[in-house]
């Protein structure tokens, strides 16, 4: 099914949030032979024929997210983005599904603090307390371990909140779980295409984190520049829990490569790499995971303005730049955020990411034309031309293919002041 939906909050269906942020960081486990959406008795009972989790009115969603440790600020950004595009919808009365009920949505929130164990028991908790899906959990090893559970209880897993693409690919293996974002190794491939299309000879280092992510990125770069101009001419490794990233970048620095490429996904590591760079006087040109790409925690502590010019990739829009101020959707996501989450002291690119995932999510509902986790799943794979909010000009949602539902990112640049879309490297 083919739909296109422009966002404007006097025309757009709304619903009604009630958030509960219970941090719970354990639960109770479910037996393995209790069923979730694919037949097994939900503890909760609804009407003949709905699934756990929803009835007339109300469907109540549950999320397992870092609200705390190493990724506490993304991934409670992503879950107030979630919920401030709920919660503003509340004067439209609710989300007309499209069995033809108006609902309004209720979000239970646990604290997995990026830990796989307790995500599977928060995971688990979600399932047993009678919600009727997991959306927009933060992280990919957290998510990773929730997949198989999910599974194997036939319970929806949707939107995970992370680029790896083993979430989206393949979904006859896994028909329960999707992701939401690009994934890694577009951002890398598409950086990759972008130095390619300078048709200069271009030097690269490279530092990856040595796990999935990590490989992605560099997957990714690699296939985009294989038989071109642009070599890649070092490269360096560090596992995800290291403190210093030092003995690396001298170790690159040595290369005095044209451009560095970090696949690092860890903000503070990002800013220390870019400082110890500038210490031993190599100061390339940096490409910087979309993750580990904030102002406030990686350009500033960083000093970015040190470097010629600092790139990453995008799929929303750069909301604090002056050229997308007067764009409907990014005024009325500033004005949500104000009002619905007024505790972020630091709106990030997460919460744009959760906003815009709620949209997707609504756009599910009004495909449902059953209250049933197997028709949401189906309206899930169903998405094909849909104009989230806040997604750059010309990008789209689509669910019907064996990639990210967002599967194409544009370049941006940093001007000192937000990232602009870049025309050329270099230019």
């Amino acid at each position: 099914m083919s739909t296109t939906k422009n966002f404007s909050r006097g025309t757009k269906s709304a619903v009604a949030l009630a958030a509960v942020a219970s941090l719970a960081l354990t639960g109770c486990g479910r037996n393995d032979d209790g069923g979730g959406g694919g037949g097994g008795e939900g503890p909760t009972n609804t009407a003949a024929g709905s699934s756990q989790g929803i009835d007339e009115n109300t469907i109540t969603l549950g999320t397992t997210t870092s609200l705390s440790g190493v990724a506490g600020a993304p991934g409670t950004c992503s879950l107030k983005g979630m919920e401030a595009y709920f919660e503003a919808a509340n004067a439209d009365g609710g989300i007309e599904f499209g069995d033809g009920n108006t609902r309004t949505v209720e979000i239970n929130a646990y604290d997995d603090a990026y830990d796989p164990a307790k995500a599977v028991s928060n995971f688990r908790q979600i399932m047993n307390e009678g919600a009727f899906a997991e959306v927009n959990g933060l992280g990919t090893r957290t998510n990773l371990a929730i997949m198989p559970v999910a599974n194997k209880e036939e319970f929806p897993q949707v939107f995970v909140a992370s680029g790896n693409p083993t979430f989206s690919q393949n979904p006859d293996e896994h028909p329960w779980t999707i992701g939401w974002m690009p994934t890694y190794h577009t951002e890398g491939n598409s950086f990759g295409k972008f130095l390619v299309e300078s048709g200069e000879p271009v030097t690269v280092a490279v530092l990856a984190q040595n796990d999935d992510a990590g490989k992605a990125y560099v997957q990714g770069l690699e296939e985009a520049v294989q038989g071109t101009n642009v070599k890649i001419v070092a490269r360096a490794t560090f596992e995800p829990g290291d403190s210093t990233v030092d003995a690396q970048i001298a170790e690159l620095a040595n290369s005095n490569a044209d451009v560095f490429f970090s696949a690092n996904t860890v903000p503070a590591l990002t800013a220390s790499s870019m400082v110890r760079a500038q210490q031993l006087g190599w100061t390339p040109a940096i490409f910087l995971a979309s993750v580990a790409s904030q102002p406030d925690q990686v350009l500033e502590p960083g000093n970015a303005d040190a470097f010629p010019a600092v790139y990453t990739s995008a799929f929303t829009k750069p909301f604090t730049s002056e050229e997308y101020a007067g764009d409907e959707d990014v005024k009325q996501f500033l004005s949500d955020m104000e009002e619905y989450s007024p505790k972020i002291d630091t709106i990030i690119p997460h919460c744009a990411w959760g906003y815009a995932t709620a949209a997707t999510l609504e756009q599910a509902f009004t495909l449902m034309e059953e209250p049933t986790q197997k028709s949401f799943m189906e309206a899930v794979r169903s998405i094909e031309g849909f104009e989230a909010p806040l997604l750059l000009d010309g990008l789209q949602v689509n669910t019907t293919t064996n990639r990210a539902p967002v599967g194409e990112v544009a370049i941006t640049g940093w001007t000192g002041n937000g990232y602009q879309p870049a025309d050329s490297f270099g230019g």
